[in-house]
C-alpha cells in the first residue's frame, strides 16, 4: 500500500526536483498566473500531522473560475458536481514532490452524451491546466 501515484489514464502525472513545500508554492503562483482561482485545498499530511502523526505530504488544491462554472453549468448541471478540477501535490520518499491531475477531459467524459458545450470546456481547461502545470514544475 501507499507509493507514489504512477500513470494512470486520463491524469497528467509529473516528477520534480522540487520539494513538496517548493512544488505547492509553485503551484499557488501558477493558478493565479493563469487567472484561475483556488478554490479548495485539503491536506491529509496536515491534519496527521494535527493529531501526532507523520506521513509524507500531501495536499489537494481544487482550481476554477466562476466563468467556467455558468458555463458547464450551462452546458450540464450534472458536470457541476465534478467542479472544482482539482491538482495533487505529492511528496516522495527522495524528499522530492510529483504534481498529478486528472485531465478535464477526463473528468467531464462521463457528461457528454447529450449533445452540450461541455467538450469544448473541459478542452479549455486542459490547455489552461497544463499551463499551470509547466509553470509550477518547470526549472529555470
Amino acid at each position: 500500500m501507499g507509493g507514489t501515484v504512477g500513470a494512470r489514464e486520463g491524469w497528467v502525472v509529473i516528477d520534480t526536483t522540487y520539494s513538496f513545500s517548493e512544488l505547492t508554492g509553485r503551484l499557488e503562483t501558477a493558478v493565479k498566473d493563469q487567472g484561475m482561482g483556488l478554490v479548495t485545498s485539503a491536506s491529509a499530511s496536515d491534519g496527521a500531522k494535527a493529531a501526532g502523526f507523520q506521513i509524507p505530504g500531501n495536499k489537494v488544491y481544487g482550481v476554477f473560475r466562476n466563468d467556467f462554472a455558468r458555463r458547464m453549468l450551462a452546458a450540464n448541471v450534472a458536470a457541476g458536481i465534478e467542479a472544482p478540477i482539482r491538482f495533487y501535490v505529492t511528496e516522495n520518499a527522495d524528499g522530492t514532490a510529483t504534481l498529478s491531475y486528472k485531465k478535464a477531459t477526463t473528468v467531464f467524459a462521463p457528461y457528454e452524451q447529450q449533445p452540450s458545450e461541455l467538450k469544448g470546456i473541459a478542452a479549455e481547461l486542459d490547455e489552461i491546466f497544463g499551463k499551470i502545470a509547466e509553470s509550477a514544475t518547470l526549472r529555470k
